[in-house]
This record gives C-alpha cells, structure tokens and sequence, in this order.
C-alpha cells in the first residue's frame, strides 16, 4: 500500500460506511421518533435505528420492506433510517405526474391526472372526475349521520324509505308527474254527488264544507 493510499483509507472507509442498504425486521412505531431493527448487507444487524418520515406522514412499514440508512461521519453506531420502500406492494402503472398513496390491503388515494379516487379493501369507491361530476359505489350500502342539504336536483333509481315525515316546500307529483298532492286536493276539495233521492227527485250534493 503507498502512502498515498495509508493516508486516504480512514476516510475512504468513513465514506464506505456513511450509507447503507437493508430491510426492515421489526419496527417500534410506540416512541416519539419511530424507531427499527435493520439487516443490512453482509449480515450486519442494527437496532433501534430512527426512522425520520416527513411532517403530517407517518406509517408502519411491513417487516421484509427495504430501508436506506445513513451513518453520520461513517459511524455505523449511530444511523439514521431516511427512506422505506416496499417493492411488494407498490402500485405500477402511474403517469407522468400522478400520486397515490396506498397501503398493503389495497386501500388508495388515487391523485390521477383525469381526477380523484379513494378505494376501500372492499373495493367501494369515491370518484371525483376532475370536471364537477363524481359518483360513490358502496357495495355493502352507505350511512349518512348527519344533517344532510341536498342543493340542487336529487333522482333516486330504487325505492325510497323513510323513518319519520315528508315535508315539501312545493308540489309532491307521483305517476312520472302526471298525479299531484295539489291536484288531488282540488279534485277533493271542489267534488259533488249527484244522484235521485227515494221520491225520484235528482239532487246535487255542495262541495265539502271541510276543505283540504
């Protein structure tokens, strides 16, 4: 070895040493900063490293994803774990400038360049299609706890049930529109008998003094 390379080693090693590729064998997601246990490459074992994630993220990696690790000045006494990457269930397929955040069940939150989507395990899904529009699909049925304000026009394709009244601020039409609560109150309202009385004299009876 020349003087040169006796001279450099040290440091050739403390660069050798500051970065390092593993997996994850167990993670301690109770303390403060999350905390692993790594197998690094040639068989080296570490514990207890910190696991530094991004402001507002934080998540429990499966044991066996792959870690990157840093080993401040080469000292592999004290690391640091700065990224976590899970090759096992990472989505493929996005394009250019999509974001998706998911986990190992399937779950999503799917930023497409067409619009939004969340995705449950069971597979129900809430679309937001980018242009004002959207639909919801609950295979297993939706509940709503709270006070709800429809603006605008609601169909409703199945049958409707309701636990408690029905107040409407205008008309109640059935029949695709053709009979109305109105309508009927009219008809109720303004209707006589006709008929013959027992002496054979016709009578027409007045509308009825208690309207609708």
């Amino acid at each position: 070895m020349t003087d040169f390379a006796r001279l450099v080693a040290p440091y050739a090693r403390r660069l050798s040493n500051m970065i390092a590729r593993g997996s994850v064998t167990l993670i301690n997601a109770a303390t403060k900063m999350q905390s692993l246990q790594l197998r690094l490459l040639a068989g080296e074992t570490k514990a207890d490293v910190e696991h530094f994630e991004p402001y507002g993220f934080t998540s429990h990696p499966n044991a066996g994803a792959e870690c990157l690790a840093l080993f401040l000045d080469g000292d592999r006494s004290h690391g640091v774990v700065v990224c976590v990457a899970d090759r096992r269930y990472r989505v493929q397929g996005l394009a250019a400038g999509e974001v998706i955040l998911h986990d190992d069940q399937g779950q999503s939150v799917y930023l497409m360049r067409a619009g939004v989507k969340l995705t449950d395990k069971a597979g129900s899904t809430v679309v937001m299609n980018g242009d004002g529009s959207g639909t919801m699909t609950f295979a297993g049925g939706l509940t709503i706890n709270a006070n709800s304000k429809v603006v605008g026009t609601l169909e409703v394709t199945q049958d409707l049930t309701c636990d408690q009244n029905i107040t409407a601020a205008q008309n109640v039409a059935d029949q695709g529109g053709a009979k109305t609560m109105a309508g009927m109150r009219a008809t109720y309202n303004g209707h006589t008998h006709s008929g013959s009385d027992s002496h054979g004299d016709s009578f027409t009876t007045a509308a009825p003094n208690q309207q609708e």
